[in-house]
């Protein structure tokens, strides 16, 4: 019996490791391991209920203390995941009007779509992400608006007493969201108040709020601060989020919407 169960932790040591290295398929890990694949489901789900990983459609992803990413390492992870959430969020901005597109690297992928856009014109763009401004400070059909304020390095966003004083004074029709780590209940975790009461302002004055952020934002960690997020809001997220998400979406009345 003792045998047994060293077997198994050594075998969950394992399942951690690959999972870190990027191996997150059933199937893949059970081949690697050399077990079936109801043994790794087994594995994961006790994994999940000892909090060291996050389940997923068809695998796990592994859970880690949270770590604010730089706007520049930020750039280098999950990018078809980016993609693939930008190109559904497009979808969601009107032909005219005015709205709001966050600092980040996801919110910069949806501006570099936006900018090449041709069926939205007459369309107004407020900002606080510098990576957003520059993406569409040359398209011909968009008034871009950028918000005042300190610039934190690691985000490249705009904080502080003047955003705050800009948005007051600001309203939108569809508010696009980035984040360092998502909760439904709980909503957008962040490294600074700072950070989460523009979040919040930004919310609270529109009428469609979207929050996009990877699969591997729904499992980031304790985040220093939390966004209270009015409902209803919508998350766009990517095929890798967690397989409990609809049901956590549901109960806290917030919209998942998974982006292929």
């Amino acid at each position: 019996m003792a045998t047994a169960r060293a077997g198994t932790r050594t075998r969950h040591a394992t399942l951690l490791t690959l999972l870190g290295a990027g191996t997150t398929q059933v199937d893949e890990l059970a081949a690697r391991l050399g077990v079936s694949v109801s043994t790794v489901r087994r594995d994961l789900e006790r994994l999940k209920a000892d909090g060291q990983v996050e389940r997923t459609y068809g695998g796990a992803m592994a859970t880690a203390p949270f770590h604010e990413r730089s706007i520049s390492e930020s750039a280098r992870h999950a990018g078809p995941a980016k993609s693939a959430i930008a190109h559904r969020a497009l979808e969601l901005v009107p032909a005219s009007g005015t709205v709001f597109i966050d600092a980040g690297t996801t919110c910069g992928a949806l501006a570099r779509l936006l900018a090449a856009s041709t069926t939205h014109a007459d369309l107004t763009v407020v900002t606080r992400g510098l990576e957003t401004a520059v993406a569409l400070a040359d398209a011909p059909d968009i008034d871009l608006l950028l918000l005042g304020g300190r610039v934190r390095r690691m985000s490249h966003g705009f904080v502080g007493p003047l955003t705050d004083l800009a948005i007051d004074r600001l309203g939108f029709d569809v508010a696009f969201l980035g984040a360092d780590a998502v909760d439904p209940v709980r909503g957008i975790g962040e490294p600074t108040l700072e950070e989460t009461t523009v979040k919040e302002a930004v919310a609270a004055r529109a009428r469609v709020v979207a929050v996009l952020a990877d699969a591997s934002k729904l499992a980031a960690g304790e985040t220093p601060a939390w966004t209270r997020m009015p409902a209803p809001w919508r998350l766009i997220t990517d095929d890798a989020a967690p397989a409990d998400l609809d049901r956590r979406c549901a109960e806290a009345g917030v919209t998942p919407d998974r982006a292929r």
